[in-house]
């Protein structure tokens, strides 16, 4: 999949309050279409608070968030997915209960036109749309390598394999952008391996542009396109994965590095 210049997502001076504390301040960076962008920075730096907004779960202060040229603030969180933003959850938001395609099926039908009365009615339609749900459902499972654990309850499956079917959840609205929360925690390093490569093909054949927060630098470095990096909600950098590596206030934001003593050297 080719990048685009033209940015799919502006996030302009987004600054949010909790009381006497700043959780951004003036933070401003674009995501263009086809990219892979990663948010990266020290526990407590803002990433998950800028998704919520993102998201529309938390409303900002001051600044502007627009998609495609239109701006998120006011809309209700549930026009989000309709607008073709997806996310994924760093504690996943799954059904234990319900089976794998069950799960998915679920982020299909949030696209759906049926509802209570036509669904009570079993009016003709709907056993159309239902199928076409299943489908898409099916597919996407297959293309996760998830068909085996299909019929499967969520409850139970190994942690990498969850992973991935929260992947699916996110993408079966045909997300145009995916918010990707923190997706490689509790991986070892070969399903780190397999889950850069997945999000890679993501890309590539579905033509997704991904945001994405992550503590694993080594994930981040290798697959992104461009990195922002947050400090007590401030962005401090931004650019290629090689040039925010060398960045001399990313290395003291992560190593804490003392300036005084670094001014001594």
């Amino acid at each position: 999949m080719s990048v685009s210049l033209q940015p799919i997502l502006s996030v302009r001076d987004l600054t949010v309050r909790f009381g006497g504390i700043v959780a951004l301040d003036s933070v401003s960076f674009d995501v263009a279409d086809g990219q892979i962008v990663g948010l990266i920075g020290p526990n407590g730096a803002g990433k998950t608070t800028l998704f919520n907004c993102l998201s529309r779960l938390y409303t900002p202060q001051r600044g502007d968030v627009r998609f495609r040229g239109r701006s998120l603030l006011g809309l209700p969180a549930h026009r989000i997915a309709d607008l073709g933003i997806g996310r994924t959850f760093q504690n996943l938001a799954l059904f234990p209960t319900l089976s794998v395609l069950q799960n998915v099926m679920i982020g299909v039908h949030s696209r759906t036109r049926s509802d209570f009365l036509s669904n009570a009615l079993r009016l003709p339609w709907v056993g159309r749309e239902e199928a076409e749900i299943r489908e898409r459902a099916r597919e996407l499972l297959a293309f996760l390598d998830l068909t085996a654990v299909a019929e499967h309850p969520a409850v139970g499956l190994p942690f990498g394999t969850l992973k991935r079917v929260e992947l699916a959840r996110a993408l079966a609205n045909t997300p145009a952008l995916l918010l990707v929360d923190e997706p490689a925690g509790g991986l070892n390093h070969e399903e780190v391996g397999a889950l850069a490569a997945l999000l890679r093909t993501i890309r590539e054949q579905r033509g997704v542009t991904i945001l994405l927060v992550e503590h694993h630098m080594g994930l981040v470095m290798q697959i992104s396109d461009n990195v922002v990096v947050l400090d007590f909600g401030r962005k401090i950098a931004e650019g290629r994965p090689a040039e925010v590596q060398r960045d001399p206030e990313v290395i003291r934001a992560y190593l804490g590095v003392d300036e005084t003593a670094e001014a001594r050297r």
